[in-house]
């Protein structure tokens, strides 16, 4: 008696032995009709091992795809799909290139930076005055998010430095109002436990 383990290892176990012999004996027959008149019969048997993935888009692509792997790629019949390719599929996929947008302070994010340029363009007016008093305390409770101290001068600075020197505020014409900021998950998890050893 053999073991599993010491038999031909599959190429695809979800479909099992039984499967991997028939397709093993498909490429035995040397008549290519019936070669291919056999293929199509097992692609009937492995579409019936699956019957909840019917519905799914180009089933019987994939079960074509599967076939062909399954033969090493061996199998030489008349495929009603263009098969995929031993080459596509062991070649690394393709290297996906993430945008990395630059940002001046990534503590702002890009989209307050992008609002602050917007703002910049903006005329002279009260829409602006509002849009820029909102710049300013979002500005502080993200800088609240990443440092300990907040200095209100220091937002004043970097929102003038962020809009290209066309918005200048000071503390005199606006202050900006304290922030409270939520903690991090993290923190929180620390807060409850520490009330529990209480």
């Amino acid at each position: 008696m053999r073991y599993n383990t010491q038999k031909e290892k599959l190429i695809l176990p979800e479909y099992g032995r039984n499967i991997q012999n028939m397709v093993d004996h498909c490429m035995g027959i040397e008549n290519r009709e019936e070669r291919t008149k056999c293929a199509y019969t097992i692609i009937d048997i492995m579409g019936n091992m699956f019957p909840h993935l019917r519905d799914v888009n180009n089933f019987k692509h994939i079960l074509w795809d599967h076939l062909a792997i399954m033969s090493d790629f061996q199998l030489e019949i008349d495929y009603p799909y263009e098969v995929i390719s031993k080459e596509d599929l062991y070649s690394a996929p393709e290297k996906i290139e993430y945008s990395r947008p630059t940002m001046k302070y990534r503590h702002y994010g890009k989209i307050l930076e992008r609002m602050i340029r917007i703002a910049a363009d903006m005329e002279e007016g009260d829409k602006r005055k509002y849009l820029v008093k909102l710049l300013l305390i979002q500005m502080k409770k993200s800088h609240t998010q990443w440092n300990k101290e907040v200095d209100d001068t220091k937002i004043f600075h970097d929102l003038q430095e962020l809009s290209g020197g066309k918005i200048k505020v000071n503390e005199e014409q606006f202050t900006i109002p304290e922030v409270k900021v939520t903690p991090t998950r993290g923190r929180l998890k620390n807060i409850r436990y520490q009330r529990r050893r209480r």
